[in-house]
């Protein structure tokens, strides 16, 4: 069968695990926020400003693509702000097809303008939940919740765990992460909160395998618990041969590759990696999307997940990321459901809504895309 068009990509429901609410910020929304508030943005139209964001962000260093963030969170620091980006996030996200969506996004970095950590994850849950009624007033359905984040080179990761422990069942707060400049700052320095949450029967998702390798995913799950690895592609460090095999790709011999202890418990315990192929290349994580480390761990059944990461400084969408996996690494639409399905059932929402996301608005919605695909 042909590889899927983009059109039929577009279609397909998708499940986004790994999203930055303050990196998918729409451009036109920035130069209002900034112009509210006598901030000058580095271009003063949608299209230049998108344009920059892309450029800025496309510099190899993960160092260098986070310092694009000062732009954006310097204007989402009132409760109206976050609610509005919110909303429209989950607005955006649905056009693109996905049915499923975890913002993630750090209260400790909103605070500029007096709001307190508890306004600041209301007003994201109420955007959250205005999102979800603007697109079922349209007669679409999607389910949006938040992911209460540390900056991991501060030191309020224990106050960020409380205040996301005191949030469990409310305003859609599902889980915790910790990110920022990952080198230097491992999980290990955070063990405090991880046990705070941990003790909670809370779980966490952490950035770890990116700008750092095998020892900070290692940290992750020993000293994070964690539930799921955010982003994880510098795992295969711990595969010995991959480099040959990454080198052949299709034509590699998976049978002799070796995995290290860190890959094979994360293999073996199906610990899902929201993996984010555009911006991974754009950070120097990855060479390209052809030779992203996410085929390879998927041929090899890691439980991958794709992602958008930012969508604004990786000018990216659910549906980019999967059609360039199509049309640069030979994915075929039956890869593109198992990490969809695979995304669906690591979500941070209870079983049984993890049951209805894939019962009711995954499969059926595909079982259309294969059924038109076949005529």
């Amino acid at each position: 069968m042909t590889a899927p068009s983009l059109d039929q990509i577009r279609v397909l429901p998708k499940v986004v695990l790994h999203d930055h609410l303050d990196g998918g910020l729409r451009p036109q929304t920035l130069l209002e926020l900034a112009e509210g508030i006598g901030y000058t943005m580095p271009a003063s139209t949608p299209e230049a400003l998108a344009d920059w964001f892309e450029a800025a962000a496309d510099s190899g260093s993960l160092v260098r693509y986070l310092e694009t963030f000062d732009h954006t969170i310097a204007v989402l620091q009132t409760a109206d702000a976050l609610e509005r980006v919110a909303r429209e996030a989950v607005i955006d996200l649905a056009a693109d097809g996905v049915v499923y969506t975890e913002q993630r996004w750090a209260p400790e970095q909103h605070l500029r303008a007096g709001l307190t950590l508890q306004e600041a994850v209301e007003a994201v849950g109420r955007g959250l939940a205005a999102g979800e009624a603007a697109v079922e007033s349209v007669g679409g359905r999607i389910v949006a919740r938040q992911l209460v984040t540390a900056m991991r080179h501060a030191d309020r990761s224990v106050e960020i765990a409380e205040l996301t422990l005191a949030n469990r069942g409310q305003h859609r707060v599902v889980g915790f992460d910790i990110a920022g400049a990952e080198l230097g700052f491992p999980p290990s320095q955070h063990a405090a909160a991880f046990d705070l949450l941990h003790d909670g029967l809370f779980p966490t998702t952490i950035h770890a395998g990116e700008a750092d390798g095998v020892d900070s995913v290692r940290s992750a799950l020993t000293d994070g618990y964690a539930a799921r690895i955010g982003h994880g592609a510098r795992l295969v460090e711990d595969i010995t041969g991959v480099e040959e095999a990454m080198r052949r790709r299709g034509k590699a011999d998976l049978s002799e590759l070796e995995l290290g202890p860190v890959a094979t418990w994360v293999r073996d315990r199906r610990i899902a990696l929201e993996l984010c192929p555009l911006s991974n290349v754009q950070t120097g994580t990855a060479p390209s999307v052809r030779d992203h480390q996410i085929t390879l761990l998927k041929n090899l059944g890691f439980a991958v997940t794709v992602n958008t990461d930012n969508r604004l400084m990786s000018r990216t969408s659910m549906t980019t990321e999967m059609h360039r996996l199509v049309t640069d690494a030979d994915w075929t639409l039956d890869d593109l459901l198992a990490v969809t399905l695979t995304a669906a059932w690591n979500a941070f929402i209870p079983f049984d809504e993890r049951q209805e996301l894939v019962s009711q608005l995954i499969l059926p919605r595909t079982a259309v895309v294969k059924e038109e695909r076949s005529k």
